[in-house]
């Protein structure tokens, strides 16, 4: 049955371009229809077609109107009239997908094929469950009504709240069951939801959707389902060669959702055969993240109760208990999460070889974020059931700021320390004080900028990492390279310990929603300070992850009373369905009110048809011109060159990413931290990723995180805002609360 019709431009390779045609969604056998025109669409002469089975719908952020479809290894590119009529294709073929897409598979392929009678079966199975809880509900609340005890009344009506809880998620399987039964059997070879229509009845040539019930022509019976997506000409649609140069088209990301993937921990051995898998992955996407969305029961092994690190080593003819499958469902109490994990003895040789031979329970926790020895995720294939599920949750456009990622995708570090990574050449942003022209300042901020982004990405893999909790703080410092450490202790500073030749960097997680971090730098030597704030507002975009970084920073230049106002490029996580990878997209503005001088730094993500990743293109203007006297081009992770316009010379270099080295921060000893700093606050999480214990990771992670809401709920019965240590606000802007200005002011 047509849900929607309408005039599309699809893009060809044949004329490398976009080429007007008309198309049909069938919702009934999960087909989008192409034609050369609406005439040719009622003669039945179909141009080609899109098995929508298995596929993923996406967009691309910084164009409105275009939306892509990736399915039997290919992505199609459409193009319609506006940003509405996108929104209504996207809505109507992802409801379409839903229908035909079971997100997990939930029969073993190494047994037989579920029959009629064994849905039949576990839809009675089902129904009898139903009806024993109602019956049991009954007799509770009889037993309410008759007791006395008001103890004994309040513990029944807790049973019957959960009871209700069961009973709804029984009604919801049994939905599930009877999709599922049509889907495996549909009539005569063809998936019908069960509200269709009837073909034959007085309604059925009657189109819904965004039609809005205007009659129209089917689409014409010839239109059975293809085993795979074509096109009349076999080299006109378009793919990224690159996308898929490795699989094959059983591995491609679009028939992913129809791979049995092993399951990602271990399952209980069960006797008779197993008609139906249980989902073994847990992940909470609603937005309220109760903690029963989250837990998934206690532990009963003995050495999981205790931290990671205390366990000891495994017996060699033992599997090594932290050697675990990954999981993503905590089966940790909160309380077995928070024993710390990482005091093993170094004697113990056969768990010290996963320690990196460490020395000590203090270098333990520390070498773990020291180590840039973070695994790669590699295809997300391999943990295809889990993202599936976690895609059959989010629609496009959707805010993602709620939804709980699985912990396996995780970067072992806070995002406050991400941040921090903005300084990772700390001699390039306190050399800005140094420049004794406007124009040498300018050009030296843009430097120092454009070198600010690869540091923050260990590798080209894209890694998630830890969403601060509310309170949360970083504090390091770098040593500037070419100037002596020096003697002078800042004790009024944001890092007492560190000296006034070093940069200090203090960054705090200052709302939790919406999530805002800000940070603060400084070097009191040369009297230069940065301070910014980061809103993440991510967008789910189908085949992508957008995370838009909204906020701004400042760079003061003291001793010149000048301050450089900028923002932020918005990231994107691509490939999810393959092997992801980081992109940076967007403009952003450096300017100086005082000297008039600005600049323009354009991110330029990969475009679908060709073109290089990580390009930037950055123009810097003088006071009121129009014309650039300075352009950067190159990638922002790799070598950036630069052209002056009065100077008769070729491209020279400005930045190589390559050749600059990194200069370590230093941070204090875990055993020396507060408890509400990153590394302490984060080390069970990181622990449990390093040696690959993703159940013990996942756990901790939802105890910090349950810890978080209980707090909050707190302070809204008591009626009490959270108050920042370090920073206020000002206006949209958070400001640190004892900048290097302030201090040093006559």
């Amino acid at each position: 049955m047509a849900v929607m019709e309408g005039p599309l431009s699809k893009w060809t390779n044949v004329m490398k371009g976009w080429q007007y045609r008309w198309f049909v969604l069938d919702d009934s056998a999960g087909l989008l229809s192409y034609y050369t025109s609406k005439e040719k669409m009622v003669r039945g002469a179909r141009r080609g077609c899109v098995r929508l089975k298995g596929a993923v719908v996406g967009i691309d952020d910084d164009d409105d109107s275009t939306f892509t479809i990736t399915v039997d290894a290919k992505t199609f590119h459409f193009q319609a009239h506006d940003p509405d009529e996108r929104e209504k294709w996207i809505r109507a073929l992802e409801d379409t997908i839903v229908r035909h897409t079971p997100s997990i598979r939930r029969w073993d392929p190494s047994k037989p094929m579920p029959t009629m009678a064994d849905f039949d079966k576990k839809l009675t199975e089902s129904d009898a469950y139903l009806q024993l809880l109602i019956d049991q509900t009954s007799v509770l609340e009889k037993h309410i009504a008759s007791t006395e005890d008001e103890a004994d009344r309040q513990r029944c009506q807790e049973v019957i709240n959960h009871i209700n809880t069961v009973l709804e998620s029984i009604k919801h399987s049994i939905v599930l069951l009877q999709i599922a039964k049509n889907t495996a059997f549909p009539v005569n070879g063809v998936y019908h939801p069960c509200n269709a229509i009837p073909e034959g009845s007085p309604s059925s040539s009657t189109v819904g959707g965004s039609s809005g019930g205007v009659p129209c022509p089917l689409v014409p019976p010839d239109s059975l389902v293809p085993v795979t997506s074509y096109s009349s000409s076999e080299d006109e649609d378009f793919f990224d060669a690159d996308e898929f140069t490795n699989a094959s088209p059983a591995q491609s990301p679009s028939m992913a959702s129809q791979l049995l993937v092993p399951s990602l921990c271990s399952a209980p051995n069960r006797s008779g055969p197993r008609l139906f898998e249980d989902a073994v992955e847990t992940i909470a996407v609603t937005g309220t993240n109760d903690a029963s969305n989250s837990v998934g029961g206690t532990s009963s092994d003995p050495a999981s109760q205790q931290p990671l690190l205390e366990r000891g080593s495994a017996s060699p003819a033992e599997p090594s208990a932290i050697q675990t499958q990954p999981s993503v469902a905590p089966t940790h109490s909160p309380s077995s999460a928070s024993v710390p994990l990482l005091t093993q003895n170094a004697s113990e040789s056969s768990a010290s070889d996963q320690c990196n031979s460490v020395s000590g329970p203090i270098n333990d926790y520390d070498r773990m974020y020291e180590e840039d020895d973070e695994s790669e995720l590699g295809s997300m294939e391999n943990h295809g059931s889990v993202i599936h599920h976690l895609l059959s949750q989010v629609k496009i456009g959707m805010d993602l700021t709620k939804v709980v990622l699985p912990t396996f995708i995780l970067e072992r570090r806070s995002l406050l320390e991400m941040y921090a990574d903005f300084f990772a050449h700390p001699d390039l942003f306190c050399s800005i004080a140094d420049m004794t022209t406007p124009q040498d300042r300018m050009v030296q901020v843009v430097k120092w900028y454009l070198s600010a982004f690869h540091a923050g990405r260990k590798s080209e893999v894209c890694k998630k990492p830890y969403n601060p909790i509310l309170g949360e703080v970083f504090k390091c410092y770098w040593e500037v390279p070419g100037v002596p450490p020096g003697e002078e202790p800042v004790p009024d500073g944001p890092i007492p310990w560190a000296t006034s030749n070093n940069l200090s960097f203090v960054a705090e997680q200052v709302s939790h929603h919406p999530p805002i971090s800000a940070f603060y730098a400084e070097n009191k030597a040369k009297r230069i300070s940065f301070c910014g704030h980061i809103w993440t507002k991510s967008k789910f975009l189908g085949l992508s992850i957008c995370v838009n970084n909204i906020g701004q920073g400042c760079v003061s230049v003291m001793d010149y009373d000048e301050e450089y106002i900028l923002n932020f490029p918005s990231g994107y996580g691509r490939s999810i369905l393959t092997v992801p990878w980081v992109e940076l997209g967007g403009t952003c503005q450096i300017t100086c009110s005082k000297t008039g001088y600005s600049g323009n730094i354009e991110f330029l993500t990969k475009p679908f048809y060709g073109g290089k990743k990580h390009r930037i293109s950055a123009e810097i203007f003088n006071p009121g011109e129009k014309k650039p006297f300075l352009t950067v081009e190159g990638e922002w992770n790799g070598v950036m060159n630069s052209k002056w316009k009065d100077r008769d010379m070729d491209p020279e270099r400005f930045v190589d990413t390559f050749s600059m080295g990194t200069v370590k921060k230093n941070v204090k000893p875990i055993i020396e931290q507060e408890p509400n700093e990153s590394r302490c606050m984060w080390k069970e999480v990181t622990a449990g990723l390093k040696f690959n214990d993703i159940e013990h990771a996942t756990a901790s992670k939802f105890a910090l995180e349950q810890k978080q809401r209980e707090e909050a709920k707190e302070r809204k019965e008591s009626g009490v805002d959270w108050m920042p240590r370090l920073f206020y606000l000002v206006g949209d802007n958070w400001i640190y609360r004892n900048p290097l200005q302030g201090r040093t002011a006559v």
